[in-house]
């Protein structure tokens, strides 16, 4: 058996004396080396400069793992797209604890690193508007695209100038709150206000800023999406919800839902849905949860309840 036969051959070992076929021109003898593949007979070249797909170096690791490529994955949530530098403060790669001397020295690489981070202005309202924007993400317990969509929307509404003369935090708490509009999440405008430092007055009319400038694909929220939200808030049954589920779709199809609150709306299918099966709701619990008031959750269950007595 050949050496080569057992020991797997890498990419960029050179061997000059593989044949692989034969010419497609003169049909002489082809050979493949680290670089190309030549015809030795008229010296056409059929390949060069193989790519390759595979770990930028091997592993020696027994537990399994395949090798991977080093640095973090680009992300949007950086002001330099995740490709910044950053400096240690007590400890090396390997854990190893600096001696005083060297902690000083990155202490005033560190300072300097700072001092040299930002190139201009924008990218400093850049960065500050995006580092409110994960916190406002983590408040709201929203996903990691969501996340980024976010501060996608963030860095589009800086590119098309609709900073100037706003507050960052109202811009960064709308596009926050578009990406929820645009992945029909039940959130509203007073849920995330309450997670930032802006009036709800400012984030709206941020939110409608960047919905006529960049034409966000957002759609108007319905009843039905607000219902599993309440229900989980209130520990309702999955009868209570199934049924106020139906509901809503019934007053979707009658057109209620149009020109109100569909969190009012909601909350009026939950209380029905709440009497037809018995579950211990009331009005006022009802409309401190969809942030409405108890009037608004009575004329929306009087409502609903002529569309269920219809039926």
């Amino acid at each position: 058996m050949a050496t080569s036969d057992i020991y797997e051959r890498r990419f960029d070992e050179d061997v000059p004396g593989e044949t692989t076929s034969a010419c497609p021109e003169c049909g002489g003898q082809v050979r493949t080396n680290a670089v190309e593949t030549i015809c030795e007979d008229c010296d056409l070249v059929l390949d060069e400069t193989p790519i390759d797909h595979g770990p930028e170096w091997r592993s020696f690791e027994d537990d399994g793992t395949d090798p991977e490529r080093t640095g973090a994955p680009i992300t949007p949530t950086r002001h330099d797209r995740g490709l910044s530098t950053e400096i240690g403060r007590k400890t090396d790669a390997k854990g190893n604890a600096l001696p005083g001397k060297k902690r000083r020295q990155f202490g005033r690489l560190r300072r300097e690193h700072n001092r040299g981070r930002w190139r201009s202005k924008a990218e400093r309202n850049l960065a500050m508007g995006l580092s409110e924007v994960r916190r406002v993400a983590s408040a709201l317990d929203v996903s990691d695209s969501i996340r980024d969509q976010a501060c996608t929307l963030f860095r589009s509404a800086q590119n098309e100038d609709l900073l100037r003369g706003r507050s960052i935090e109202a811009m960064t708490v709308a596009s926050v709150y578009a990406a929820c509009r645009c992945n029909r999440l039940p959130w509203t405008v007073a849920e995330v206000c309450e997670v930032s430092r802006v009036s709800r007055e400012r984030v709206g009319n941020a939110y409608r800023v960047m919905n006529q400038e960049l034409g966000l694909p957002a759609v108007p929220p319905t009843p039905r999406q607000y219902v599993p939200r309440i229900a989980s808030d209130l520990e309702l049954s999955d009868e209570t919800r199934r049924r106020a589920e139906q509901l809503a779709e019934r007053t979707e199809d009658h057109g209620l839902a149009n020109g109100r609150n569909p969190a009012g709306v909601a909350a009026g299918c939950i209380y029905e849905a709440g009497r037809k099966t018995r579950g211990e709701v009331t009005q006022t619990e009802l409309g401190e949860c969809a942030d409405v008031s108890p009037m608004t959750v009575r004329k929306r269950w009087q409502e609903v309840q002529e569309i269920d007595s219809g039926v």
